[in-house]
């Protein structure tokens, strides 16, 4: 048999979105549908050596299978302003309502599978983060780097935050402003 034959094809985004979609409904449930102009992200997120993954979701109720999925809703973006209660939080709506149930569905992995794992070490739901593009970077925290979500919020002056787990909760940062 040839060397080309034995090669695994190459994954598709289709077939990304086929995965992301699939773990999204076992690890979240029915409430949740992948948002398919933002591709999974995997990075260690929490700092454990393993890989997590950051699904973007729509969710009509994200705090209803919670306990039956075993999932923390949490909002670290009124968290930062002062109001941090998702049972307060997830009654506030948007100024955009096409992204009013927008939502990260994140996954922290432990041990060989990681986040594939059939029961991952943590599961959290953000909810509030107002985003138009999402991106996986490194971000440095007083004298370590940690791995971040930054977003590009989809308000007038196109803000720019970014959340990070610092070892116990997820927190929120304002990064400031594009420039036009």
């Amino acid at each position: 048999m040839s060397s080309a034959a034995q090669q695994a094809p190459a994954p598709s985004p289709k077939n990304d979105l086929a995965m992301a979609e699939e773990l999204l409904q076992k690890q979240f449930g029915s409430e949740f549908k992948i948002l398919v102009n933002f591709p999974p992200m995997i990075a260690d997120l929490d700092g454990d050596g393993g890989d997590d993954i950051v699904l973007a979701a729509t969710a009509k109720n994200p705090l209803m299978d919670s306990a039956e999925r075993h999932y923390k809703v949490i909002d670290p973006y009124y968290g930062f302003f002062g109001v941090g209660d998702p049972k307060i939080t997830s009654t506030f709506s948007s100024t955009d309502p096409q992204t009013t149930a927008y939502v990260l569905a994140i996954i922290h992995g432990s041990g060989d599978k990681a986040w594939k794992a059939g029961e991952p070490k943590a599961k959290f739901v953000v909810i509030n983060l107002p985003f138009k593009q999402l991106a996986v970077k490194h971000l440095q925290l007083r004298k370590k780097q940690v791995y971040a979500i930054y977003a590009v919020e989809n308000s007038a002056d196109e803000a720019t935050s970014v959340i990070y787990f610092d070892g116990k909760k997820y927190k929120y940062e304002p990064m400031g402003s594009a420039l036009h």
